[in-house]
């Protein structure tokens, strides 16, 4: 374990650990090993229903191993996130995920090119390879806002080819991150909005979006938006070599597990987005602006299980409000919305939209910053009359 340390004119001899720095290793190796389980258990037990022993493990371990082992509040201390900033092992565990991401997709393409599985068969290995392969875009997340890094820029394209997403890290950066927690944001989702209606909003608006900023940015450069630096054209073009391949080798079959794979993929992208800002929304100052990014405009969880298997996104309140901070340098706040589960557990719980409402509809309306006033909430249009018989005060 690794001490870092400085000595402060004021303070004297500040000291920090990262209690967690081998841990971080669970979010290289989890997104692979899930889906592989569910093979060696198939192998195993020789049936095909054990394929889907990953999603148990996912959907209902995880959650209660989140609630047994608790939470971590534990910050970094300012005066040493610099030293962190700068530890190449931090990156370094980023870049050697994407190769584990890509093994993933040739292990689901080989197990369904090879064994003689039903519809049913091929569809929940689709499924799990999928989910687990949602993961990449987490890797190409963290990876994307390391602006100074040209190889983290690079590696995050090759992330985002496994689930063919090239388009996310310039959506990302140059438009949640600029629109989050506003009407005009669709990947941020409204009170009352369930989770199969806010994917349809969201898959196809950020997409669209993405490349019209990346053929924006090109334009301001003279450039065609069909010129080899659009740089989600590259991602897209990784994605064609790499799925292309396997539809090349193992047949026609690979068509349908890729299309299913990459569906769910995107799902698990489009289930962060959505527990994220759940009707969180930043005010309008004078000059009709938004307000700049605040941590309690986004979702927090400090539950370690599943902070260790997504490289600490859950703390998402201050990446939001710091996007260039690293994973292993992110705090938490006192006061922050509060997730009463990982996201894991929360993925599932939004999958039932009515138990979704009934456990989080009151936390947003009892934040702190908003205390029953609608006017400080991101509503879903078609549910506003609903909302405001119910929660305004007369």
């Amino acid at each position: 374990m690794k001490t870092y340390s400085i000595e402060h004119p004021e303070k004297g001899l500040i000291e920090y650990q990262d209690q967690k720095r081998g841990l971080w290793l669970i979010s290289i190796f989890f997104p692979f090993v899930l889906p592989v389980i569910g093979v060696g258990s198939f192998f195993w037990l020789d049936h095909e229903w054990a394929l889907g022993i990953p999603l148990c493990l996912a959907y209902i371990v995880v959650p209660l191993l989140d609630m047994w082992i608790g939470e971590d509040h534990n910050n970094p201390p300012e005066e040493i996130v610099p030293l962190l900033e700068s530890d190449n092992y931090y990156r370094i565990m980023n870049y050697l995920t994407v190769p584990m991401h890509i093994c993933t997709l040739l292990i689901g393409a080989w197990f369904v090119g090879t064994q003689d599985l039903s519809m049913f068969g091929i569809l929940i290995t689709a499924i799990v390879f999928g989910l687990s392969n949602g993961f990449a875009i987490n890797t190409a997340h963290e990876l994307g806002h390391k602006h100074r890094y040209p190889m983290a820029q690079n590696f995050a394209k090759f992330a985002l080819a496994v689930p063919f997403y090239g388009h996310f890290t310039v959506e990302h950066n140059r438009g949640h991150h600029r629109w989050v927690a506003t009407p005009e944001d669709p990947a941020s989702s409204r009170l009352g909005e369930s989770i199969y209606r806010f994917a349809c909003r969201e898959l196809s608006q950020t997409f669209i979006r993405g490349l019209s900023i990346e053929k924006s940015r090109l334009a301001k450069k003279k450039k065609s938006f069909w010129t080899r630096e659009n740089q989600i054209l590259q991602s897209y073009a990784l994605s064609i070599l790499l799925q292309g391949s396997c539809v090349l080798y193992f047949g026609p079959i690979m068509i349908l597990f890729l299309i299913v794979h990459n569906f769910f993929a995107w799902f698990q992208l489009t289930s962060a987005n959505y527990i994220e800002h759940y009707g969180l929304l930043r005010g309008r100052q004078k000059n009709g602006r938004y307000e700049p990014c605040k941590p309690y405009h986004s979702w927090n969880s400090n539950h370690i299980v599943s902070n260790l298997t997504l490289f600490n996104l859950e703390r998402h309140s201050d990446h939001h409000a710091n996007p260039n901070r690293s994973y292993q340098s992110l705090r938490d706040f006192p006061d922050l919305p509060r997730l009463p589960n990982g996201y894991f557990g929360m993925y599932l719980l939004s999958y039932f939209p009515w138990l979704w409402f009934k456990v989080m509809d009151q936390r947003v309306l009892s934040l702190p910053h908003i205390q029953g006033d609608l006017s400080k909430v991101n509503v879903d249009p078609k549910k506003l009359e609903k909302y405001q018989k119910v929660y305004i005060q007369t």
